[in-house]
């Protein structure tokens, strides 16, 4: 299934076509390959068209090390695709035939983590390789219906791990020491067409780990794959599974599209299989039924993805939002709506209801989630503090405004996240620019402020707070005197 809210033909243009690196791309079976003559067969392609400056050397060091002791190892899954299509993979991950312990024993800068899947991360200074051995699928009662994996350390071959992988693009093997490619999948084709498809029956791979789901969104949105129609089609029928996904896994995965550069095509895409309205709940509620056409789409979806496109502009221009903002983005639009419902019960600080909402909306999932209540308050703050950009008087000089200082505001605990917020709010309506480019320079200014000039715009507010309180009771005086 071909879906909208990808990079675009621009990228699809930039990168190079695995013909490229792969140019005497033979057919299946021209290689002879150690494979178990029960397992279906693969091919052995040679990449002598990378670079091999491009792999990082550390997990070479790793594989090296592995292979003279008699052990197969490659590099594996997203770091071989990357290269394949001309992008530069973020981490470099290792499989290999030897046991965790074993590993261990050869890298005494390893250590064991894991218990559902046990795997080693070899340590060098603040970098880690991640190296795992090869598993393959669990064994299963054959009336068993639950397919949920819990377990993953049964141990396997090369080609038993490809099988057990999500998808065929991700179960390419690579030797860093001969640059030959690997392919029990077939995994070379769907790149070359750079279609996303499962490997094995798309229902039984998401049941088995129904977060696979928001990986494909990830992959599709992220590489500008097309997503293969039986692929879809079980996304959309699993979607309600997620629901028994492990809620900090899915935050997490969450939290990666928002990071991604690629968020409004994402969640668009959750949206249509689905997946919105279990993941988020609060958010399929507020965004309606799913319309493919933006025409057709309620104001409250033109709202939410001009602040996910926003966000998207933001990152790709190197911006890294930390987790706080993140989620008041997620969750601002909804605040807004939900303050906005009964304008007759707003109270006179807009903030403090807008603080309440954010709080009601952000702690349900950051209690499932397990987000740290420092990061869910920070979030609600940032949401709260938005009124004070456009609503509040910056000139406090008539009798009745609210005393309100700019500098302390610029001072303020959260102001630099709540003023990104803001650049993105001006960002999806496009207007508003100069007001934030007021308040940046303000923000500078306040930086560079004296103590003695904190100090003094202190106790200017302290004054005015003080004649606000008094002038309702002299008004009062006077009017008695009066009768």
């Amino acid at each position: 299934m071909e879906f909208g809210g990808g990079k675009g033909g621009s990228q699809r243009a930039a990168l190079v076509t695995v013909s490229e690196i792969l140019p005497e791309a033979h057919p299946p079976g021209t290689y002879p390959m150690k494979s178990d003559s029960d397992l279906p067969g693969g091919r052995r392609l040679l990449a002598d068209a990378l670079d091999p400056r491009s792999l990082d050397p550390d997990a070479k060091r790793v594989v090296k090390r592995l292979q003279r002791h008699g052990h197969e190892a490659y590099f594996v899954g997203g770091c071989v695709r990357d290269l394949l299509i001309g992008r530069e993979p973020k981490d470099f991950d290792v499989a290999t035939s030897a046991s965790p312990s074993t590993i261990r024993r050869l890298f005494r800068n390893g250590r064991i983590i894991g218990r559902r899947f046990r795997l080693v991360h070899i340590y060098y200074g603040d970098r880690i390789c991640e190296t795992a051995t090869f598993r393959r699928e669990p064994q299963r009662d054959s009336e068993e219906e639950d397919l949920l994996i819990r377990e993953d350390n049964e141990y396997g071959t090369a080609a038993e791990d490809a099988q057990r992988r999500d998808f065929t693009v991700n179960g390419l093997f690579l030797d860093p020491s001969t640059l030959e490619v690997l392919d029990y999948v077939q995994g070379l084709e769907d790149l070359e067409d750079r279609l996303l498809r499962t490997i094995g029956d798309p229902e039984r791979r998401f049941a088995e780990d129904p977060v696979r789901i928001m990986r494909a969104v990830k992959f599709a949105t992220r590489l500008d794959f097309e997503i293969e129609d039986e692929t879809w089609d079980a996304m959309c029928a699993v979607a309600p599974d997620l629901e028994r996904a492990a809620p900090a896994r899915v935050f997490e995965e969450i939290l990666r599209l928002l990071r991604s550069g690629t968020s409004q095509g994402a969640f668009r895409m959750l949206w249509a299989c689905g997946a919105l309205d279990v993941l988020l709940p609060e958010h399929g509620k507020y965004l309606g039924k799913y319309r493919p056409r933006p025409r057709e789409q309620t104001r409250q979806a033109g709202d939410l993805f001009a602040l996910l496109e926003a966000l998207d502009h933001r990152v790709s221009q190197g911006y890294q939002p930390g987790m706080a903002l993140c989620i008041a983005a997620l969750f601002h639009p909804l605040v807004e709506d939900a303050a906005d419902v009964d304008p007759e019960e707003l109270p006179t600080a807009l903030d403090t209801l807008r603080l309440q909402v954010a709080e009601e909306s952000i702690d349900p999932v950051a209690d499932l989630a397990r987000i740290s209540r420092k990061e869910a308050a920070r979030a609600a703050r940032i949401i709260a503090m938005q009124p004070a950009f456009q609503h509040r008087p910056l000139v406090t000089g008539e009798e009745d405004s609210v005393p309100f200082s700019p500098l302390l505001f610029a001072l303020s605990e959260g102001f630099e996240d709540a003023l990104d917020l803001y650049r993105l709010r001006v960002l999806a309506r496009g207007k508003g620019r100069d007001m934030l480019d007021a308040w940046q320079a303000r923000f500078e200014r306040a930086q560079a402020a004296s103590p003695e000039e904190i100090e003094a715009e202190q106790r200017r507010i302290r004054k005015g707070k003080r004649r606000r309180r008094r002038r309702p009771q002299r008004r009062n005086r006077g009017s008695r005197g009066r009768e």
